[in-house]
Parts: C-alpha cells; sequence; structure tokens
C-alpha cells in the first residue's frame, strides 16, 4: 500500500475532537500504514473557503472531518462544499453526538463515514485501511455481480418500501451498526445482505445467525469458539462465527433471544472489536461489521429484562424498519410475477399469470406470515396448478375464506386507495422534514389540498420535522 496523506479538518476546535483523533493517528495508525504527510487545519484564522482549497491542493487520501451536529443544513452544507471541491476523496466524519437522521444526510451528501464517541483507535484504524484498499481497487465483476443479485431480489415500489430500501447504498458505506426491524417474513436478512454486497466488505464473508436457533448453552461457543479440552468433550479447539465473519459481516437475527451472559461479551465485541474465545486466555481481534434483526419491541424487551439497554443503543445506531405486506398491498402483484417466474422456471412448467379472482383472495388477505408467506403460497400454486393461468382453486390460504368473499371490489379499491395515501403522505413529509410547502411542491399539489388529506388521515407535520 503506498503511503497515505491524512488531512484533519477540524472545524469546532471547542468540542476537542480532533485532538483525540491525532493522537491515534499519529500513533496507532503509524504502525499499520506509511503516513507520508500528516496535515491539520483548524478554522482559527482561515474561512471556509480556506479549508476547500487546501482540501482540493493537498488531495488527501484520506479527510477527517471534526463537524457539531447542533445544525443540520449547516453541517451538509459544509460537507456538500467539500464534495464539490474533491469529489474522489473518502471523508470520515467525526462527531461528538449525532442523530440516524442526520447520519443519514451525511452519507447521503458524500461522507465515507463516521464516528461518534466514545471512540479508540479500533474504531478508526480498520476504517482507514478498508478506505485506502478501497481507492486502490476497482470493484470486482464478482462484486458487481452479488450487488445485481441481491438487489434483484428486493422487490417493490410502495413509498413504504423504497423509503427504508433507497437506503441501502448509503448505510453500505459506512461501519455503523444497523438494526433491522420487522416482522417475521418481511426480508430483514435479505437487506442485511444487500447492505453488505453494497459495501466495501462485500469479498469477505456475510454470515448469517439465527439467534433463537442455538441452545442457549452452545450459544457463547458457537460465536466465540472454544480451545482444546475447554469443557468435557472439547477434544479439538474451534473457530466462531465472529472469525469466520472476518472482514465481513455478521447477521444476527432474533438478537432478543441472546442470553444475558452471551450480551455481555457480545457487547464488549462491539466497543473493543475483541473477544476471548471459551478456555482461552488470550484476546482475540476482529473486524466485523454486526447488523442485528428481531420481530419483537426490543424496548419492551430491555424493560423485562431480556435485553440489555447498552447492547440495545450499541446496536440501533441506524434502525431499519421494514413494511409488513399488509401496508404495502400495492406491491403484491409485482411479488406474484416475480416468484410466478422464479417457480414456473424451477418447476420447468409455462404458468403465465393469476386469474383475477385469484389475484382478489391475494390482495385481501392478511399475510400474517409476510412475504416469505406469499412466496409458499405461489410455489405451491405453480406445482399444483394443472392449466396455464393459476385459479382460486390453486391458492391454499388458511382463513382467508371469509375476508375474501366478504370484501367487494369497492371495497378493496378504497382501502387500497386509502392506505396508499396515508403511506406516500408519511413517506413525502418525512422527505421534506415535514415542510407541507416543500412537500406539496414535490408531490405536484395544492398546499391546501395537502393539509386536507393530512387532516383527513391525522397526519401531523410537526413530527417528521428534525428533533422532533
Amino acid at each position: 500500500m503506498k503511503p497515505a496523506t491524512i488531512l484533519l479538518l477540524d472545524l469546532f476546535p471547542a468540542n476537542g475532537l480532533s485532538k483525540a483523533v491525532r493522537e491515534i493517528l499519529e500513533t496507532s495508525l503509524r504502525l499499520a500504514v506509511k503516513i507520508e504527510q500528516f496535515v491539520v487545519i483548524t478554522d482559527a484564522g482561515t474561512g471556509p473557503s480556506d479549508h476547500f482549497k487546501m482540501v482540493s491542493r493537498l488531495k488527501p487520501s484520506i479527510l477527517f472531518l471534526t463537524l457539531e451536529c447542533t445544525s443540520l443544513s449547516e453541517t451538509v452544507s459544509t460537507l456538500r462544499s467539500i464534495r464539490a471541491e474533491s469529489t474522489d476523496v473518502p471523508v470520515i466524519v467525526v462527531v461528538d453526538a449525532c442523530e440516524p437522521h442526520v447520519m443519514l444526510e451525511l452519507l447521503r451528501e458524500g461522507a465515507s463515514d463516521f464516528i461518534t464517541c466514545p471512540f479508540e483507535a479500533i474504531d478508526i484504524v480498520p476504517r482507514v485501511l478498508r478506505l485506502l484498499e478501497q481507492s486502490r481497487q476497482e470493484a470486482s465483476p464478482v462484486r458487481a455481480l452479488k450487488e445485481r443479485l441481491g438487489l434483484r431480489r428486493l422487490v417493490g415500489e410502495s413509498p413504504a418500501f423504497l423509503s427504508e430500501v433507497n437506503k441501502f447504498p448509503v448505510l453500505a458505506r459506512s461501519d455503523a451498526s444497523i438494526l433491522i426491524l420487522g416482522e417475521t417474513g418481511t426480508g430483514k436478512e435479505l437487506c442485511a445482505r444487500a447492505i453488505h454486497y453494497l459495501s466495501p466488505r462485500a469479498s469477505k464473508p456475510f454470515v448469517p445467525v439465527n439467534c433463537g436457533a442455538i441452545p442457549l448453552d452452545l450459544v457463547e461457543n458457537e460465536l466465540f469458539g472454544h480451545e482444546r479440552e475447554a469443557f468435557t468433550g472439547a477434544a479439538t479447539s474451534r473457530l466462531g462465527l465472529i472469525h469466520e465473519a472476518g472482514g465481513g459481516t455478521l447477521f444476527m437475527d432474533e438478537i432478543d433471544c441472546l442470553p444475558l451472559l452471551a450480551q455481555v461479551k457480545l457487547l464488549r465485541f462491539l466497543q473493543e472489536k475483541e473477544y476471548r474465545p471459551l478456555g482461552s486466555m488470550k484476546m482475540r481481534q476482529a473486524d466485523v461489521r454486526v447488523m442485528a434483526a428481531t420481530n419483537v419491541d426490543l424496548e419492551e424487551a430491555v424493560r423485562k429484562g431480556r435485553l440489555r439497554q447498552d447492547l440495545y443503543y450499541r446496536l440501533n445506531v441506524i434502525p431499519l424498519v421494514l413494511p409488513p405486506l399488509r401496508e404495502r398491498r400495492e406491491d403484491i402483484p409485482l411479488l406474484v410475477r416475480h416468484f410466478l417466474a422464479k417457480y414456473s422456471e424451477e418447476s420447468d412448467k409455462q404458468t403465465a399469470d393469476l386469474s383475477q379472482d385469484a389475484m382478489h383472495m391475494l390482495l385481501v388477505y392478511e399475510w400474517p406470515g409476510n412475504v416469505r408467506e406469499l412466496e409458499h403460497v405461489i410455489q405451491r400454486a405453480v406445482v399444483m396448478c394443472e392449466q396455464g393461468v393459476i385459479g382460486t382453486k390453486d391458492i391454499y390460504l388458511p382463513r382467508a375464506q371469509t375476508r375474501a368473499a366478504a370484501a367487494s371490489f369497492r371495497e378493496m379499491k378504497a382501502g387500497m386507495i386509502e392506505q396508499f395515501e396515508r403511506t406516500y403522505i408519511n413517506s413525502l413529509l418525512r422527505a421534506h422534514d415535514g415542510n407541507i410547502t416543500k412537500a406539496a411542491r414535490a408531490a405536484q399539489k395544492d398546499p391546501r389540498a395537502l393539509r386536507q388529506l393530512m387532516h383527513k388521515h391525522s397526519i401531523d407535520g410537526r413530527s417528521f420535522r428534525s428533533g422532533a
């Protein structure tokens, strides 16, 4: 790896962040990277234009930018100006504290990653090494293929779904912990895979583990591994899943099922990037990004003592909330066509489409198992169908018959329109920070008409403003 030029641009010297970053860069980083030049600039005696010219002139390998997130617009404006001067310089933003929506905005404006307090060398050095390696290499054909395959499986055009999926490329640039929330069958692991394969870690392993499927007395062994003779029957040593995911991503589903003792050890790993295998006297380190998922209310789990509060905060840096299928019914026809094509090819059958009655059954069903249940229903229908078009007799939906018979076309249409309006307005206001005038302009609607729709669905625009 060629010598690196590091630029530390300290726009808020009063918060003392640059001093802590500088100490790590001048000690720990020099052990891993040959630093050709290290420049520190504070805002004392210089203006913004001088900062940006310095970035353009030095063309650093990495730019560290210390900011204060008291004003989102000022922070974003600073970053946007720097990116305009030097589009190819990786920028790591360092802040004392930051809300998730601010982090997302910074990443959207071109930040390569961000670091929040408290931080240590293990939080900075791997990020720098990975960004330097990434800038040196072009994306491989294998990685590009994995990205396309991962995103191809994310089917949907509803605002509720796209508002979360559109965050993936942004989140992939960061190493921040992500907590994916959603009911069973909404595609939490699929989303985690997509983020992994869009990230610089794409060439490294993606290791999924279901915490609820591991016996309680084996959880620590599965995660951290063990040494030979660590316990009765341990004839050989065993590497754990954290070691297996080295350099890549560990996806922990049903995180609420993790025993409390294992939660303590996982918290230490998240904080220090180090762990101790069972029976070992030595600590080991691993560069692994952790994503967690659950289908339960974790705040309730914290209140009941099933999940440590400090672990919850450490995992929930950026939350992703996947909507259930009943809240994105407009995606059902798209998903049906996707699964029809998939299982028709697997079964070597020419199943063209669904009848109107069959599609109606699918649209009015509540889908407690979400997308996974829909996939299994279509798979069974393709296998059982003896004609070119799937009819109602080929569709098996438990508990669906009475609802399907009772719902008329007019009732179904009215319900879907109401659901679309509510979902669209929520997404629109969220995208424009609760500003009704801007939201109406983007929707090409009169502000008064938008307010009437908000009143109809009991939507308060103030709840979408920053800091609300």
